[in-house]
């Protein structure tokens, strides 16, 4: 049996070793120019150019061809797509499965809508890969995967939401004042998918401290930690060195978010995905 894993590039990740992999891009999108975040955006300049953008801007997800280009030939997909609150990514994948299926009566898509992004999808794509490594079969996979989604969370940590406000996600006023008071946004990924900020901190340290006791509230028993950045490696390592002082069984990890995600979380921005 052939298994493929698809995920939308809110999961910022354009390879994945030891399964069969693919990622379909999303579109940053303003009146100047058009992101495609695949392989060869370059990040770091299109965080640089928005930062100085003051225009409109918006994002496109991944077309059901889209999807169903990733899917290739493979006898067993998992698609797993940003939250369906933010993105239309899930319905296009839901498209794609439906003709994907059609056409080929004998293969199966499984859709996972994350209610999430960046660093929760990849917890939940090193656990497909997981599964499908251990040879379960592909509905004892959905069975196990739709469970582990309700042990996995995400933290938000914003110093900007001027391309919240500018996608319509926040109140431009609301936004404006956080800017000009230094207050970082804390919050999650609510049980439907939405924003859900949860604490407004001044200074780094506070914001920091405020994640570990979401984490706390959360669940105690933290396992595999995915801490995403944007340009803000300095406040991640803190919070990783914060995370494995009070969570004895905390793995965690760091990396450099890709284009959506470094959209929505704007330089200095920080997610955390977890196992809880």
């Amino acid at each position: 049996m052939n298994y493929k894993i698809v995920a939308d590039s809110s999961a910022d990740l354009v390879t994945f070793d030891g399964v069969d992999f693919a990622s379909a891009p999303l579109k940053i999108i303003t009146s100047e120019k058009e992101y495609v975040d695949d392989a060869n955006l370059d990040v770091d300049k299109m965080v640089d150019e928005l930062d100085k953008y003051n225009g409109k801007s918006s994002t496109a997800c991944p077309s059901p061809a889209d999807w169903m280009n990733g899917f290739g030939d493979a006898d067993r997909v998992f698609c797993v797509s940003i939250t369906g609150g933010l993105s239309g990514s899930y319905n296009a994948a839901c498209v794609a499965k439906r003709d994907y299926e059609e056409k080929y009566p004998d293969r199966r898509v499984f859709v996972i809508d994350s209610l999430s992004a960046g660093p929760e999808l990849r917890l939940i794509i090193e656990k497909l890969r997981e599964y499908i490594l251990d040879g379960k079969a592909f509905e004892e996979i959905c069975k196990a995967i739709t469970e582990y989604q309700k042990h996995t969370s995400l933290i938000f940590v914003l110093e900007s939401m001027k391309n919240l406000a500018r996608n319509g996600r926040v109140n431009p006023i609301v936004a404006k004042a956080a800017g000009l008071l230094g207050i970082r946004v804390v919050g999650k990924a609510s049980d439907v998918g939405q924003l859900e900020p949860m604490e407004k901190c001044r200074g780094e340290r506070n914001a920091l401290a405020s994640v570990v006791k979401i984490m706390k509230n959360l669940g105690t028993n933290i396992g595999k930690v995915h801490i995403g950045h944007c340009l803000n490696e300095g406040a991640a390592q803190k919070l990783k060195d914060m995370i494995v002082t009070e969570f004895e069984n905390a793995k965690v990890e760091i990396y450099r978010i890709r284009g959506l995600c470094s959209f929505y979380a704007e330089k200095g921005g920080l997610m955390i995905g977890f196992e809880r």
